[in-house]
């Protein structure tokens, strides 16, 4: 039996884009991406702190030290910019497989304020 179990956890990023003439994805600064251990093009659930909201999507790299957090189509309907998200990526294992899980917190700059590195 698998379960899933939070593998990446960005949490409190503020948004700094929203484009609804886009594809559609969440845009992160790509050293965010890999600080957190998460790959572009990944599935993500995003919830919106600010108002409450939950989606699906998925990432695609922004500049490295841009600070981005981009919500692009029908997810920029979601938030507007400065509204607070969390981030979020998960992973199937075993129950007694160990995962590291990587936490993220973000100060209202986007800038890392602590990393928390867990066992699921």
């Amino acid at each position: 039996m698998l379960i899933t179990v939070l593998k990446s956890k960005i949490h409190n990023a503020r948004v700094t884009v929203c484009n609804v003439d886009y594809e559609g994805s969440l845009s992160l600064d790509e050293e965010l991406i890999k600080q957190a251990n998460l790959r572009p093009y990944e599935k993500v659930l995003v919830a919106n702190v600010t108002n409450g909201e939950r989606f699906e999507t998925y990432i695609i790299p922004a500049p490295a030290n841009s600070r981005e957090v981009g919500l692009n189509g029908a997810a920029a309907r979601s938030a507007v910019v400065g509204d607070s998200i969390i981030v979020m990526a998960f992973a199937m294992k075993e129950p007694d497989e160990e995962v590291d899980t990587t936490v993220l917190i973000m100060d209202e700059e986007n800038n890392i304020k602590e990393v928390k590195k867990l066992k699921a």
